[in-house]
Protein backbone atom coordinates (compact mmCIF):
# COMPACT_ATOMS: atom_id res chain seq x y z
CA UNK A 1 0.00 0.00 0.00
CA UNK A 2 1.11 3.57 -0.66
CA UNK A 3 1.67 6.15 2.09
CA UNK A 4 -1.75 7.85 2.21
CA UNK A 5 -3.51 4.48 2.22
CA UNK A 6 -1.36 3.19 5.07
CA UNK A 7 -1.97 6.37 7.06
CA UNK A 8 -5.70 5.65 6.94
CA UNK A 9 -5.68 1.85 7.27
CA UNK A 10 -2.47 0.48 8.87
CA UNK A 11 -3.21 -0.95 12.31
CA UNK A 12 -6.81 0.25 12.03
CA UNK A 13 -8.90 -2.74 11.07
CA UNK A 14 -12.59 -2.66 11.95
CA UNK A 15 -13.21 -3.28 15.64
CA UNK A 16 -13.81 -7.05 16.07
CA UNK A 17 -16.36 -6.55 18.84
CA UNK A 18 -18.66 -4.06 17.10
CA UNK A 19 -17.45 -3.57 13.54
CA UNK A 20 -16.67 0.10 14.27
CA UNK A 21 -14.76 1.49 11.29
CA UNK A 22 -12.79 3.96 13.42
CA UNK A 23 -10.57 2.51 16.15
CA UNK A 24 -12.40 2.91 19.49
CA UNK A 25 -11.03 4.83 22.46
CA UNK A 26 -10.41 2.04 24.95
CA UNK A 27 -10.74 4.19 28.06
CA UNK A 28 -9.81 1.61 30.66
CA UNK A 29 -7.11 1.28 33.29
CA UNK A 30 -7.25 -2.50 33.56
CA UNK A 31 -8.58 -5.62 31.84
CA UNK A 32 -10.61 -8.53 33.21
CA UNK A 33 -8.63 -11.75 32.87
CA UNK A 34 -10.08 -15.19 32.23
CA UNK A 35 -7.76 -16.71 34.81
CA UNK A 36 -4.18 -16.61 36.04
CA UNK A 37 -2.02 -16.16 32.97
CA UNK A 38 -5.03 -16.17 30.64
CA UNK A 39 -6.01 -12.86 29.02
CA UNK A 40 -6.73 -11.32 25.63
CA UNK A 41 -3.26 -9.77 25.33
CA UNK A 42 -3.85 -6.92 27.76
CA UNK A 43 -3.38 -6.81 31.52
CA UNK A 44 -2.81 -3.20 32.63
CA UNK A 45 -3.08 0.01 30.63
CA UNK A 46 0.34 1.41 31.52
CA UNK A 47 1.81 -1.59 29.71
CA UNK A 48 -0.54 -1.72 26.72
CA UNK A 49 -3.82 -0.39 25.37
CA UNK A 50 -5.59 -1.34 22.10
CA UNK A 51 -5.92 2.27 20.92
CA UNK A 52 -2.23 2.80 21.59
CA UNK A 53 -1.37 -0.43 19.80
CA UNK A 54 -3.23 0.77 16.71
CA UNK A 55 -1.30 4.06 16.74
CA UNK A 56 2.03 2.28 17.19
CA UNK A 57 1.30 -0.05 14.28
CA UNK A 58 0.35 2.86 12.03
CA UNK A 59 3.39 4.95 12.96
CA UNK A 60 5.70 2.00 12.38
CA UNK A 61 4.17 1.45 8.95
CA UNK A 62 4.58 5.10 7.97
CA UNK A 63 8.24 5.20 9.04
CA UNK A 64 8.96 1.83 7.46
CA UNK A 65 9.87 0.44 10.88
CA UNK A 66 9.35 -3.03 12.33
CA UNK A 67 8.50 -1.64 15.77
CA UNK A 68 6.90 1.50 17.15
CA UNK A 69 6.26 2.91 20.59
CA UNK A 70 3.97 5.81 21.49
CA UNK A 71 4.85 8.03 24.45
CA UNK A 72 3.10 10.71 26.51
CA UNK A 73 5.20 13.47 24.91
CA UNK A 74 8.10 13.97 22.55
CA UNK A 75 10.33 14.54 25.56
CA UNK A 76 9.17 11.26 27.13
CA UNK A 77 10.24 9.51 23.92
CA UNK A 78 13.59 11.30 23.94
CA UNK A 79 14.14 10.46 27.61
CA UNK A 80 13.61 6.76 26.92
CA UNK A 81 16.01 6.82 23.98
CA UNK A 82 18.63 8.82 25.89
CA UNK A 83 18.57 6.15 28.61
CA UNK A 84 19.84 3.58 26.15
CA UNK A 85 23.09 5.17 27.31
CA UNK A 86 24.18 4.40 30.87
CA UNK A 87 26.37 6.11 33.44
CA UNK A 88 29.82 6.51 31.92
CA UNK A 89 28.56 6.39 28.35
CA UNK A 90 28.91 9.20 25.81
CA UNK A 91 26.50 10.80 23.32
CA UNK A 92 27.51 12.89 20.31
CA UNK A 93 24.77 15.42 19.51
CA UNK A 94 24.24 18.02 16.82
CA UNK A 95 24.88 21.60 17.92
CA UNK A 96 21.69 22.85 16.31
CA UNK A 97 18.87 21.09 18.12
CA UNK A 98 15.67 21.79 20.03
CA UNK A 99 16.23 23.67 23.28
CA UNK A 100 14.25 21.09 25.23
CA UNK A 101 16.57 18.34 24.01
CA UNK A 102 19.59 20.39 25.08
CA UNK A 103 17.94 20.90 28.50
CA UNK A 104 17.28 17.15 28.78
CA UNK A 105 20.89 16.34 28.01
CA UNK A 106 22.42 18.99 30.25
CA UNK A 107 20.06 18.87 33.24
CA UNK A 108 19.06 15.20 33.28
CA UNK A 109 21.56 13.23 31.21
CA UNK A 110 24.65 14.68 32.84
CA UNK A 111 23.19 14.03 36.31
CA UNK A 112 22.85 10.38 35.25
CA UNK A 113 26.57 10.29 34.45
CA UNK A 114 26.20 10.52 30.67
CA UNK A 115 28.66 12.78 28.87
CA UNK A 116 27.79 14.85 25.77
CA UNK A 117 29.78 16.38 22.93
CA UNK A 118 28.10 18.82 20.52
CA UNK A 119 29.30 19.01 16.93
CA UNK A 120 28.38 20.43 13.54
CA UNK A 121 26.55 17.30 12.42
CA UNK A 122 26.34 18.52 8.82
CA UNK A 123 30.01 17.48 8.68
CA UNK A 124 30.31 13.67 9.01
CA UNK A 125 33.99 14.01 9.83
CA UNK A 126 33.10 16.13 12.88
CA UNK A 127 30.95 13.24 14.09
CA UNK A 128 33.78 10.75 13.55
CA UNK A 129 36.30 12.94 15.37
CA UNK A 130 33.99 13.22 18.41
CA UNK A 131 33.45 9.47 18.78
CA UNK A 132 34.92 7.67 21.78
CA UNK A 133 34.98 3.99 22.76
CA UNK A 134 32.17 4.89 25.19
CA UNK A 135 29.97 6.60 22.57
CA UNK A 136 26.58 4.91 22.55
CA UNK A 137 24.46 7.31 20.49
CA UNK A 138 24.81 9.96 17.80
CA UNK A 139 21.79 12.29 18.00
CA UNK A 140 20.71 14.61 15.19
CA UNK A 141 17.72 16.54 13.91
CA UNK A 142 17.17 17.15 10.22
CA UNK A 143 15.95 19.73 9.46
CA UNK A 144 17.18 21.29 12.67
CA UNK A 145 15.29 23.47 15.14
CA UNK A 146 15.41 26.43 14.69
CA UNK A 147 17.97 27.08 11.92
CA UNK A 148 16.49 24.51 9.50
CA UNK A 149 19.87 23.03 8.64
CA UNK A 150 20.18 19.53 7.22
CA UNK A 151 22.20 16.50 8.20
CA UNK A 152 23.15 13.94 5.57
CA UNK A 153 21.51 10.95 7.27
CA UNK A 154 23.37 8.27 5.31
CA UNK A 155 26.75 9.89 6.00
CA UNK A 156 25.89 10.44 9.67
CA UNK A 157 24.84 6.78 10.00
CA UNK A 158 28.10 5.61 8.44
CA UNK A 159 30.07 7.83 10.81
CA UNK A 160 28.15 6.63 13.88
CA UNK A 161 28.38 2.97 12.92
CA UNK A 162 32.11 3.25 12.27
CA UNK A 163 32.51 3.80 16.01
CA UNK A 164 29.93 1.25 17.10
CA UNK A 165 27.32 3.91 17.96
CA UNK A 166 23.65 4.11 17.02
CA UNK A 167 22.19 6.98 15.00
CA UNK A 168 19.08 8.66 16.40
CA UNK A 169 17.21 11.05 14.10
CA UNK A 170 14.50 13.45 15.22
CA UNK A 171 12.16 13.55 12.20
CA UNK A 172 9.57 15.90 13.73
CA UNK A 173 10.04 18.80 11.29
CA UNK A 174 9.32 16.73 8.17
CA UNK A 175 7.23 13.78 9.41
CA UNK A 176 7.33 10.38 7.69
CA UNK A 177 5.32 11.88 4.82
CA UNK A 178 8.46 13.69 3.61
CA UNK A 179 11.41 11.74 5.04
CA UNK A 180 12.15 8.24 6.35
CA UNK A 181 15.49 8.20 8.21
CA UNK A 182 15.46 4.44 8.85
CA UNK A 183 15.65 3.80 5.11
CA UNK A 184 18.75 6.02 5.00
CA UNK A 185 20.62 4.18 7.74
CA UNK A 186 19.29 5.56 11.03
CA UNK A 187 18.73 3.12 13.91
CA UNK A 188 16.01 5.01 15.80
CA UNK A 189 13.61 7.75 14.74
CA UNK A 190 11.90 9.98 17.31
CA UNK A 191 8.91 12.26 16.88
CA UNK A 192 6.91 14.76 18.82
CA UNK A 193 3.49 13.57 17.67
CA UNK A 194 2.20 16.84 19.10
CA UNK A 195 3.39 18.46 15.88
CA UNK A 196 2.63 17.38 12.29
CA UNK A 197 1.49 13.85 13.13
CA UNK A 198 -1.34 15.10 15.34
CA UNK A 199 -1.55 18.18 13.19
CA UNK A 200 -4.26 20.15 14.99
CA UNK A 201 -2.54 21.59 18.10
CA UNK A 202 -4.87 19.65 20.40
CA UNK A 203 -2.76 16.75 21.67
CA UNK A 204 0.65 16.14 23.25
CA UNK A 205 2.54 12.95 22.45
CA UNK A 206 5.74 11.33 21.23
CA UNK A 207 7.00 8.25 19.42
CA UNK A 208 10.11 6.17 18.83
CA UNK A 209 10.47 3.81 15.84
CA UNK A 210 13.12 1.20 15.06
CA UNK A 211 13.91 -1.93 13.08
CA UNK A 212 15.65 -3.57 16.04
CA UNK A 213 13.69 -5.86 18.34
CA UNK A 214 16.39 -5.48 21.00
CA UNK A 215 16.14 -1.69 20.94
CA UNK A 216 12.35 -1.86 20.96
CA UNK A 217 12.42 -4.18 23.97
CA UNK A 218 14.76 -1.87 25.87
CA UNK A 219 12.65 1.19 25.10
CA UNK A 220 9.44 -0.66 25.97
CA UNK A 221 10.92 -1.73 29.30
CA UNK A 222 11.87 1.85 30.11
CA UNK A 223 8.46 3.19 29.11
CA UNK A 224 6.59 0.60 31.17
CA UNK A 225 8.85 1.18 34.18
CA UNK A 226 9.03 4.98 34.04
CA UNK A 227 5.40 5.34 32.94
CA UNK A 228 5.70 8.01 30.23
CA UNK A 229 2.70 6.69 28.31
CA UNK A 230 -0.01 8.47 26.29
CA UNK A 231 -3.67 8.16 27.21
CA UNK A 232 -6.04 6.37 24.82
CA UNK A 233 -7.81 9.58 23.80
CA UNK A 234 -4.46 11.18 22.95
CA UNK A 235 -3.61 8.15 20.80
CA UNK A 236 -6.98 8.40 19.09
CA UNK A 237 -6.38 12.09 18.29
CA UNK A 238 -3.00 11.33 16.70
CA UNK A 239 -4.55 8.49 14.69
CA UNK A 240 -7.16 10.93 13.44
CA UNK A 241 -4.42 13.38 12.47
CA UNK A 242 -2.45 10.75 10.57
CA UNK A 243 -5.34 10.19 8.17
CA UNK A 244 -4.75 13.59 6.58
CA UNK A 245 -0.97 13.78 7.06
CA UNK A 246 -0.02 13.45 3.39
CA UNK A 247 -2.36 16.16 2.11
CA UNK A 248 -1.54 18.46 5.01
CA UNK A 249 2.21 18.16 4.47
CA UNK A 250 1.77 18.94 0.80
CA UNK A 251 -0.17 22.10 1.73
CA UNK A 252 2.31 23.09 4.47
CA UNK A 253 5.22 22.69 2.05
CA UNK A 254 3.59 24.68 -0.73
CA UNK A 255 2.72 27.55 1.59
CA UNK A 256 6.12 27.57 3.27
CA UNK A 257 7.90 27.76 -0.07
CA UNK A 258 5.68 30.70 -1.05
CA UNK A 259 6.40 32.43 2.26
CA UNK A 260 10.15 31.77 1.97
CA UNK A 261 10.32 33.23 -1.53
CA UNK A 262 8.38 36.30 -0.41
CA UNK A 263 10.62 36.85 2.61
CA UNK A 264 13.83 36.30 0.66
CA UNK A 265 13.11 39.45 -1.32
CA UNK A 266 11.80 41.54 1.60
CA UNK A 267 13.95 44.54 2.62
CA UNK A 268 13.36 43.90 6.34
CA UNK A 269 14.84 40.40 6.10
CA UNK A 270 18.56 39.67 6.37
CA UNK A 271 18.35 35.92 5.76
CA UNK A 272 15.81 33.16 5.26
CA UNK A 273 16.55 29.61 6.41
CA UNK A 274 14.50 27.19 4.28
CA UNK A 275 15.90 24.21 2.32
CA UNK A 276 13.32 24.66 -0.43
CA UNK A 277 15.11 27.82 -1.60
CA UNK A 278 17.86 27.31 -4.14
CA UNK A 279 19.93 29.77 -2.09
CA UNK A 280 19.94 27.38 0.88
CA UNK A 281 23.42 25.81 1.05
CA UNK A 282 21.94 22.32 1.44
CA UNK A 283 19.19 22.56 -1.17
CA UNK A 284 20.73 19.71 -3.19
CA UNK A 285 20.80 17.45 -0.12
CA UNK A 286 17.14 18.26 0.56
CA UNK A 287 16.28 17.14 -2.95
CA UNK A 288 18.13 13.84 -2.41
CA UNK A 289 16.91 12.70 1.00
CA UNK A 290 13.52 14.42 1.35
CA UNK A 291 10.25 14.19 -0.59
CA UNK A 292 9.36 17.80 0.19
CA UNK A 293 10.67 20.79 2.11
CA UNK A 294 8.18 20.99 4.97
CA UNK A 295 6.39 23.84 6.68
CA UNK A 296 9.14 25.19 8.96
CA UNK A 297 11.43 28.14 8.29
CA UNK A 298 13.28 30.74 10.27
CA UNK A 299 14.06 34.34 9.43
CA UNK A 300 16.76 36.74 10.60
CA UNK A 301 15.60 40.36 10.54
CA UNK A 302 17.79 43.28 9.51
CA UNK A 303 17.17 45.19 12.73
CA UNK A 304 18.14 42.38 15.11
CA UNK A 305 16.31 41.81 18.36
CA UNK A 306 14.47 45.13 18.40
CA UNK A 307 13.04 44.53 14.94
CA UNK A 308 12.03 40.99 15.89
CA UNK A 309 10.16 42.13 18.99
CA UNK A 310 8.35 44.86 17.05
CA UNK A 311 7.27 42.40 14.38
CA UNK A 312 6.11 39.81 16.92
CA UNK A 313 3.72 42.36 18.42
CA UNK A 314 2.13 43.09 15.04
CA UNK A 315 1.28 39.63 13.70
CA UNK A 316 -2.45 39.04 13.38
CA UNK A 317 -2.87 35.76 11.50
CA UNK A 318 0.36 34.12 12.68
CA UNK A 319 -0.26 33.36 16.37
CA UNK A 320 2.59 34.02 18.78
CA UNK A 321 2.75 30.59 20.42
CA UNK A 322 4.91 27.66 21.42
CA UNK A 323 4.82 24.49 19.31
CA UNK A 324 4.53 23.95 15.56
CA UNK A 325 3.02 21.71 12.94
CA UNK A 326 -0.66 22.56 13.35
CA UNK A 327 -2.99 23.60 10.56
CA UNK A 328 -2.80 27.19 11.83
CA UNK A 329 0.27 29.37 11.29
CA UNK A 330 2.42 30.13 14.33
CA UNK A 331 5.35 32.44 14.95
CA UNK A 332 7.89 31.86 17.70
CA UNK A 333 10.87 33.66 19.18
CA UNK A 334 13.53 31.01 19.91
CA UNK A 335 15.52 33.29 22.23
CA UNK A 336 12.75 33.30 24.85
CA UNK A 337 10.59 30.36 23.79
CA UNK A 338 11.90 27.10 22.29
CA UNK A 339 15.52 27.80 23.31
CA UNK A 340 14.99 29.74 26.54
CA UNK A 341 16.74 26.95 28.47
CA UNK A 342 19.98 27.47 26.54
CA UNK A 343 22.46 30.00 27.98
CA UNK A 344 22.55 33.21 25.92
CA UNK A 345 26.25 32.89 25.07
CA UNK A 346 25.79 29.28 23.96
CA UNK A 347 22.69 30.17 21.94
CA UNK A 348 24.51 32.96 20.12
CA UNK A 349 27.52 30.71 19.49
CA UNK A 350 25.21 28.26 17.74
CA UNK A 351 23.79 30.99 15.49
CA UNK A 352 20.44 31.53 17.24
CA UNK A 353 20.49 35.31 17.27
CA UNK A 354 18.12 37.76 18.95
CA UNK A 355 16.89 38.79 15.51
CA UNK A 356 15.73 35.26 14.63
CA UNK A 357 12.04 34.38 14.43
CA UNK A 358 10.67 30.92 13.61
CA UNK A 359 7.61 30.37 11.44
CA UNK A 360 5.40 27.30 11.41
CA UNK A 361 3.49 27.89 8.19
CA UNK A 362 -0.05 26.55 8.29
CA UNK A 363 -2.47 25.63 5.54
CA UNK A 364 -4.41 28.89 5.31
CA UNK A 365 -4.64 30.73 1.98
CA UNK A 366 -1.14 31.86 1.03
CA UNK A 367 -2.31 35.36 0.06
CA UNK A 368 -3.55 35.97 3.60
CA UNK A 369 -0.30 34.76 5.13
CA UNK A 370 1.78 37.03 2.90
CA UNK A 371 -0.41 40.01 3.74
CA UNK A 372 0.08 39.37 7.45
CA UNK A 373 3.83 39.09 7.02
CA UNK A 374 3.96 42.31 5.04
CA UNK A 375 2.08 44.34 7.61
CA UNK A 376 4.06 42.82 10.51
CA UNK A 377 7.48 43.41 8.97
CA UNK A 378 6.99 46.80 7.36
CA UNK A 379 7.59 48.79 10.59
CA UNK A 380 10.98 47.07 10.83
CA UNK A 381 12.17 48.94 7.73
Amino acid sequence: MQFATRAIHAGQEADPATGATVVPIYQTATYTQEGIGRNKGYEYARTANPTRAALEACLASLEGARFGLAFGSGMAAETAVMHLAACGDHIVAAEDLYGGTYRLFEQVGRRCGIDFTYVDASNPEAIRMALRPSTRLVWVETPTNPLVRLVNITAAAEAAHSGGALLVVDNTFLSPALQNPLSLGADIVVHSTTKYLGGHSDVVGGAALTHSEDLWSALKRFENTAGGIPGPFDCWLVLRGLKTLKVRMEAHSANALGVARFLEGHPAVARVHYPGLESHPQHALALRQQRGFGGMLSVELQGGGEAALRALERFRLFSLAESLGGVESLVGYPATMSHAGMPTEERHRRGITDGLIRLSVGIEDLEDLLADLEQALSPAL
